[in-house]
């Protein structure tokens, strides 16, 4: 008699499809969060698996913040098309413009303004679930969540008033007004989330692989040299061989010095990395609190 073993890939899929169809069943308008990005290229490849030959019954939501790398958006863009989905954009430039999102004199980073922007969308389609890619082992804050987050009626974050998921039972329950965020990904780690695409081939922005860049010296880190991102007076500039680890505005995004060209390349320097992969967010950096406070007031 033949026995059925998963390997520790399949045991995450499992996992992760298992929720996403939990979310299918028990709310009544989800959306799955899709920036283009490695952790939300796999979240959709579990969306085919869970519901193909089916049209993936949720679309696809992602906030502009107008900061983002031009190739990060022709991917998301061209993706969402060749599957099909229907693609929501919200745009930070328009929430400004509408009164919803108000930077602070002086602010350059939209993060921040991202939280009204994607709240005024939730509450623009009545989302009651939005699934996201987000993973425990990032930082401390996401260390804190479950599988389904709950958000109050303002859209907010409690660690401290979560519910138990004991035997992958999980409450589902709201009120008006109230919403979830589900993390399929959340037992996941950075070298799960690569293994996992290439064990099904995915494609990935071309950003992800080195390439040549002129970078600033700025925060410690080498940043990429924009329009938003000029250098100023007596930084170091260089022409340089980098990739992006993880992939937030581009004013913000560390680049990493690297000659990774293929998937395998990339695994072999994350198995050799001492520095975790929010490390070379700028954004990240001005506080320890800075993510929680963000997730606190609705972030993703």
């Amino acid at each position: 008699m033949s026995s059925y073993h998963l390997d520790h890939l399949g045991q995450l899929e499992t996992e992760a499809i298992y929720l996403m169809r939990e979310v299918a069943a028990e709310f009544e308008r989800p959306a799955l969060l899709f920036s283009g990005g490695k952790d939300s290229i796999c979240l959709l490849r579990l969306a085919e698996k869970a519901f193909r030959p089916s049209d993936i019954p949720m679309p696809l939501l992602n906030v502009d913040t107008g900061h983002h790398f031009p190739e990060l958006n022709e991917f998301r863009d061209r993706r969402a098309a060749e599957l099909g989905s229907r693609l929501i954009i919200r745009k930070v430039e328009d929430a400004i413009a509408q009164g919803i999102a108000t930077p602070s004199p002086g602010e350059v980073s939209r993060n921040r303004l991202q939280i009204p922007t994607l709240l005024a969308a939730i509450e623009e389609f009545q989302f009651d679930c939005c699934i996201g890619g987000a993973r425990r082992d990032e930082e401390k804050a996401r260390a804190k969540e479950r599988f389904l987050s709950f958000r109050d009626a303002f859209g907010q974050w409690d660690p401290k008033n979560q519910r138990p998921e004991i035997w992958n039972l999980y409450n589902a329950r709201l009120n008006p007004g109230e919403n979830m965020r589900a993390f399929p990904l959340s037992n996941w780690t950075e070298m799960d989330v690569w293994e996992y695409i290439k064990r099904e081939q995915l494609e990935v922005p071309n950003i992800y692989f080195s390439h040549q860049r002129q970078c600033v010296r700025r925060h410690n880190q080498w940043l990429p040299v924009t329009d938003l991102l000029p250098p100023k007076d007596r930084e170091e500039v260089r022409e340089l061989i980098v990739r992006v680890r993880t992939i937030g505005d581009i004013i913000s995004t560390g680049m990493v010095e690297s000659p990774a060209n293929c998937v395998d390349d990339i695994i072999a320097e994350i198995a050799a990395a001492r520095v975790t992969e929010r490390g070379s967010r700028a954004d990240d950096k001005s506080s320890e609190a800075a993510m929680e406070d963000r997730k606190k007031a609705g972030y993703f």
